[in-house]
């Protein structure tokens, strides 16, 4: 897995995660790109949905950059257009697909979040 972590410097510098996506060819790419206090942001590139999985000690919250995102819950589906966001409540069952071809979102959870699949 690809890891892109912008630390924190002296002289912080502008990181671009939409210009670094374009260069990412793989089908799926998961990887951390910054961390803020407890949080981690990861930047995910996907073209074909994610599992079933629920997180029982974090919040997660979806940015989408690029694409479409499909987020599935038990009991309805949103759709995410670049530029919107949404946050999964811990606990919550929950998938996510690209609607289209491809999609590319941030994700913000607490650093170390593990995902049940169920």
């Amino acid at each position: 897995m690809a890891t892109f972590k912008q630390h924190v410097a002296e002289t912080p510098a502008p990181f671009d995660p939409l210009a670094l996506c374009q260069a990412i060819t793989a089908a799926y790419c998961n990887c951390s790109i910054a961390r803020v206090n407890d949080h981690e942001i990861r930047m995910s590139v996907m073209t074909s949905g994610f599992p079933w999985h629920r997180h029982c000690n974090s919040d997660e919250t979806f940015f989408v950059i690029d694409g479409d995102l499909v987020l599935e819950f038990e009991d309805r589906e949103v759709t995410l257009q670049p530029g919107q966001f949404l946050t999964v409540p811990k606990g919550v069952r929950h998938r996510t697909r690209p609607a289209g071809a491809r999609s590319v979102n941030l994700t913000f959870e607490r650093i170390g979040t593990e995902a049940i699949y169920d």
